[in-house]
């Protein structure tokens, strides 16, 4: 039984991915966005299709660990640097979105329904929102996320995904539950909601940091990887048992790491778990989406969906305006988060166990979700022309500012400290990445911001701004092989590419790539030391001039020989011809 057991979850994990794998892959050919695959592979494998999979909820319960991972990244993105730039467009827009849109929807569902008031709050206040890992993506794609117009965006989105912690207070405030009486207080539990708060914070300070900081020393990613795992589901599983939300306890946990020099290694290393049950969780939501419900209520359903859509996108293209953003650009932001998000169905389902609305009514509100999420791909392909700036507009013209950093250096030993400061006195902003935590520590004393990871993984680069940095410059002692450089140059076509050689070999097997320039790491200062050498014995200034010009024109000649032929040797004889014309031999 239990073997049985075993095999249907592998069969049912098999079919979601595998239905979840084409419809995405589909979707995303087709412009559309993954969420839409993952919502549309849900539908047809759910039991008013194909009926493959029954076990939507038990899935879903699984794939909320995907949302638990997303409020973890959430937190990291939240700095206090960030926080500060950000802080008016994020608790003066952000706030003002949420209570306009949810205020607006609820007394739309007021006017149309027969509801209560407390039902209707509870499906209004969470259509307020938008879909945080659909928008995300489609800023990302687009090459707008750290634009002001993605940082707006980004702002609007992280005050809604706070705004979570209030919402389900809201719902439990007004439970029917008589059950919930048995529970603490309000101020009981908002007490030991900041109790539990500060607790986390002390732990991440006295435990966690220290933690990660041993790991790195070892530099076992594997190890890495099972403690970011381990902070995220232990701060969740605290809170839950405490009675207060999990996902509140993953964003503490990950603003608790924000300003450590390990988060960017925690983004890339938890990014592809959040990707996946995140995916799961969509697929489980379309596998949940009832098709009878909408198949008895179609005016109803669409024509709620048209109307959210067309509120929210009233009320946030006014916000921008407000803003002085151009007419063309706040309707931009108003269709991109017109769409109802995945955090309404945990509130929807709150609200069910709150008494407050019915299953039939959860599955409705829930069908006009998914709709209004599937509709924005389609608005924003429709809309392009009329979104799209004149060419002598500010917003077609904007750039990447903020965080964006003019270089991405990989390594912070004696080589990359050089570059670094020397970039930095030119104006230029820089990231580092080093793998060592010993280094991180010393730079840290001397007021260098250095973040713990591995430069020579794609992902990483990506998670420390590859995508929108300038130059990439990797400054290791061990120099990276040249299919890893076409990769990141693949990945990054923008960005100019240095690397730190080593000898001669180094040079010969990356040249022909994308590299921009590869330097040999004691070339320069060794032809500095000779001519200081030169200097001391007398030697004139243009015979040191001389000197030098030879012996670099010289080195250039071997250098081209040896790259055609693929071999350090092949210049043996030109070195010593060289060599014999400069004694003055036949």
């Amino acid at each position: 039984m239990e073997e049985h057991g075993a095999g249907l979850v592998l069969r049912d994990g098999l079919l979601m991915l595998g239905f979840a794998m084409v419809a995405v892959l589909a979707f995303r050919r087709a412009g559309l966005g993954a969420t839409l695959g993952y919502l549309v592979a849900g539908a047809l494998l759910g039991p008013d299709v194909l009926g493959l999979v029954g076990n939507a909820e038990e899935m879903a319960a699984v794939a909320e660990l995907g949302i638990v991972m997303l409020l973890f990244i959430v937190g990291l993105e939240l700095s206090p640097a960030r926080l500060w730039r950000l802080k008016g467009a994020i608790f003066g827009l952000g706030l003002t979105q949420v209570i306009a849109c949810g205020l607006a929807v609820t007394a739309t569902v007021l006017a149309l329904t027969g509801y209560t008031w407390q039902a209707a709050l509870a499906i209004g206040l969470p259509l307020g929102l938008s879909s945080t890992a659909q928008v995300l993506p489609m800023l990302q794609s687009a090459g707008r996320l750290r634009t002001p117009f993605g940082e707006r965006a980004f702002s609007i989105l992280l005050f809604q995904d706070l705004s979570i912690i209030p919402l389900l207070t809201i719902v439990s405030a007004m439970s029917r539950n008589p059950a919930a009486e048995e529970g603490p207080s309000g101020w009981v539990l908002g007490l030991l909601t900041i109790g539990a708060i500060i607790g986390l914070i002390a732990a991440g300070r006295l435990l966690i940091r220290p933690l990660f900081r041993l790991i790195g020393g070892l530099g076992e990613r594997e190890l890495f990887i099972v403690a970011a795992l381990f902070t995220v589901t232990a701060s969740a599983f605290v809170m839950q048992a405490l009675g207060l939300s999990a996902a509140l306890g993953a964003f503490v946990a990950g603003v608790m790491l924000a300003d450590t020099p390990y988060r960017h290694e925690l983004e890339a290393d938890i990014e592809p778990f959040r990707a996946v049950l995140l995916g799961l969780f969509f697929v489980s939501v379309g596998m949940m989406l009832d098709l009878n419900v909408i198949a008895d209520n179609p005016n109803f359903v669409i024509g709620f969906a048209a109307m959210l859509i067309v509120v929210k996108t009233a009320i946030i293209t006014g916000l921008g305006m407000l803003l002085r953003m151009s007419w063309r650009s706040a309707l931009a932001l108003g269709l991109l988060l017109s769409q109802g998000g995945e955090f309404a169905f945990v509130l929807y389902s709150q609200a069910e166990s709150a008494l407050l609305i019915e299953d039939a009514s959860s599955s409705l509100f829930g069908a006009i979700v998914t709709l209004s999420m599937a509709s924005t791909p389609f608005l924003m392909m429709a809309t392009r022309r009329i979104r799209r700036e004149p060419a002598s507009s500010e917003e077609a013209r904007e750039e990447p500012d903020g965080e964006t950093a003019g270089a991405l250096i990989v390594g912070f030993g004696r080589f990359g400290q050089t570059v670094a400061q020397t970039l930095l006195a030119g104006g230029l902003t820089v990231t580092l990445i080093d793998n060592k935590a010993s280094q991180i520590d010393v730079a840290e004393e001397f007021g260098s911001k250095v973040y713990f990871g591995d430069g020579l993984r794609l992902d990483m680069l990506r998670q420390a701004g590859g995508a929108e940095a300038q130059l990439i410059m990797f400054c290791l002692d061990s120099v990276p092989d040249a299919d890893f450089v076409a990769s990141v140059h693949d990945a990054f076509p923008e960005a100019a590419i240095y690397v730190r050689g080593y000898d001669r070999r180094s040079v010969i097997d990356l040249a022909g790539g994308p590299a921009r320039y590869i330097m040999r790491e004691v070339f320069e200062s060794a032809i500095r030391m000779a001519l200081m050498a030169l200097e001391e014995v007398g030697v004139s200034e243009e015979e040191m001039d001389e000197a030098e010009a030879t012996y670099r024109e010289n080195d250039r000649k071997r250098m081209q020989v040896q790259i055609e032929g693929g071999d350090i040797y092949a210049a043996k004889e030109m070195t010593r011809e060289q060599q014999r014309a400069l004694r003055g031999e036949a």
